[in-house]
């Protein structure tokens, strides 16, 4: 299976990256779309998704780069191949929550307001960005047989694209990407309840991501590792707890106070 959409001989255009794009794109979309409710300038939301995509994506490849070292270190040059995949989702989660906060301060708007809107377009980008994975033949698990995986009655692509090398592995890019979809509609569906605190959104997005996470790293087996425990589950137990306690805190007080659906006049913001 080919990792290349188009080759155009001095330039080639990768699934992964049309994949990553298209995450983005509808993401994006659905953020602002979301935003629009709430009365926030577009420039600012537009802004904020520009910058929140750059960051995000640099967190990703900094924090993949900074756990496989002993590999860089000798092959710097190969640090901005990032079209080859190596883009950890918790650096860009990490680094691009760091910035949130530094620009919900500045502009002097609600940073949880911003988050709740957010999560929702971050976890189909993420369901969508999986499959950039699946083309570029990562993100897989153990080994297994194919008769396996006809049982899980997947595609033949699917199945044939899970045979690396005369061996067939567990599809954990997939397990993931349904996952993500599935909170996705989860979290669509929560976001309309009328007595939903702000805040709370967020942290059932840090708590659902996290779960399914922290299970399918079981499987995987190019895990980024600290000794012998996977990083990926250290962060993702962090932000189950985050997660949780975030949910809880903010759901204290009046059923009526600081609710994710009021509205607010925040297109007063200036550039």
């Amino acid at each position: 299976m080919s990792a290349i959409f188009l080759d155009l001989g001095i330039l080639q255009i990768s699934y992964y990256s049309l994949i990553i794009l298209f995450g983005v794109f509808i993401g994006g979309s659905l953020v602002i779309k979301e935003a629009n409710k709430f009365n926030i300038n577009k420039e600012f939301i537009a802004n904020l998704i520009f910058w929140l995509v750059i960051i995000g994506m640099l967190g990703a490849r900094l924090y993949y780069v900074l756990f496989n070292w002993n590999y860089y270190q000798s092959n710097i040059i190969e640090i901005f191949k990032v079209w080859e995949g190596g883009l950890a989702i918790h650096g860009g989660i990490i680094l691009g929550f760091l910035f949130l906060i530094i620009y919900a301060a500045k502009y002097k708007v609600n940073l949880l307001r911003l988050t709740d809107i957010l999560v929702v377009g971050v976890i189909i980008g993420q369901a969508i960005g999986r499959w950039g994975n699946f083309f570029n033949q990562e993100a897989y698990g153990k080994e297994v047989t194919r008769e396996f995986l006809v049982s899980l009655r997947l595609p033949d692509y699917i199945v044939e694209g899970m045979n690396i090398l005369g061996r067939y592995y567990h599809p954990t890019f997939l397990y993931e990407s349904l996952w993500c979809l599935v909170g996705f509609f989860v979290l669509l569906l929560i976001r309309k309840y009328k007595y939903l605190k702000r805040g709370q959104l967020t942290g059932i997005y840090f708590v659902w991501y996290s779960f399914g996470r922290f299970c399918i790293e079981f499987l995987r087996t190019d895990s980024l590792m600290i000794g012998e425990f996977k990083v990926a589950q250290i962060i993702s137990l962090l932000l189950f707890i985050i997660g949780l306690i975030l949910f809880v805190e903010k759901g204290k007080g009046s059923r009526f106070d600081n609710l994710y659906v009021e509205r607010e006049q925040t297109n007063e913001i200036k550039f």
